[in-house]
């Protein structure tokens, strides 16, 4: 890596430079046992918010590729980390803070973002997943925004990108109900770029991101930014959104999703919302 000072600081990414200026950014890497998905913890969700910038800002970097380690792209937020959003105000605003900035970071990145998503892609993952300048998905993977289910409202990106991407009616659909959306499917929708059989995601990763780093860079790059103005428009909506999901974790629902996922069961939410 040609300044590997910049990146030191990185504990749950793992940072790999390629020719020509592609820097790997995986997820998990040598830090989950049994390859079981990794969690977003306090520091990976930190990290995952402030990579960005380091990227934009380093001059030896076109291109970046994000992907997941082990059997799976991510998985949601660390059950830990959840329950200390639902018991302190603090961590509640700091996790806040972090979830807003990780969607403007990836947004406003100048260098082009390829995302490689296989087994499971689900929490603060799944944001820079979706959030890629070109998404690439295994046939067999399974999209999953869980953000009802555990109680709280759709926020990280769902309300910016989902209704973009694949349309209002299927936005609705996966959101409200959590249902898991297949790599074929999530293509067949316009939810990613495209898809392959697993093994050819991350060689066609890379074969996307060195194409774009061969390329003009400014003209790459300013074309990204005009592009991410209508997600940029999209920013009252997806603040409100990300508000009121941690309105939710203050609120009793997400009690009884953090107990229904300890215990393996569906959630008993009461009936009777005042809302």
């Amino acid at each position: 890596m040609s300044n590997p000072q910049r990146y030191a600081h990185y504990e749950a990414l793992t940072l790999r430079q390629h020719d020509p200026g592609v820097l790997e950014v995986i997820m998990g890497a040598g830090q989950s046992p049994n390859g079981k998905l990794s969690t977003a913890d306090h520091r990976m969700h930190r990290e995952l918010a402030t990579i960005w910038q380091d990227i934009d800002r380093d001059p030896e970097i076109r291109v970046a590729i994000v992907r997941g380690e082990g059997k799976g792209f991510s998985a949601g937020g660390d059950l830990g980390l959840v329950e200390e959003m639902a018991n302190d105000f603090e961590v509640r605003a700091r996790v806040w803070r972090e979830a807003r900035d990780l969607v403007y970071n990836v947004i406003n990145c100048s260098k082009p973002i390829v995302s490689a998503m296989h087994g499971p892609a689900v929490g603060a993952g799944l944001v820079a997943g979706l959030l890629a300048d070109i998404s690439i998905a295994a046939r067999t993977a399974r999209i999953i925004d869980g953000h009802t289910r555990l109680g709280v409202a759709a926020g990280d990106h769902a309300a910016i990108v989902w209704p973009l991407l694949c349309g209002m009616a299927k936005a609705k659909y996966y959101l409200l109900l959590c249902e898991a959306v297949s790599g074929e499917e999530a293509e067949r929708i316009g939810l990613v770029s495209l898809t392959v059989d697993e093994a050819d995601l991350v060689p066609r990763a890379f074969e996307v991101a060195r194409q774009l780093a061969n390329g003009s860079s400014s003209a790459i790059r300013w074309t990204k930014y005009a592009l991410n103005n209508w997600l940029r428009m999209a920013g009252p909506s997806f603040d409100t959104s990300l508000a009121l999901e941690f309105m939710g974790f203050a609120g009793p629902d997400v009690k009884e999703g953090i107990a229904s996922l300890r215990e393996r069961r569906p959630p008993r939410f009461d009936p009777d919302c005042p809302f």
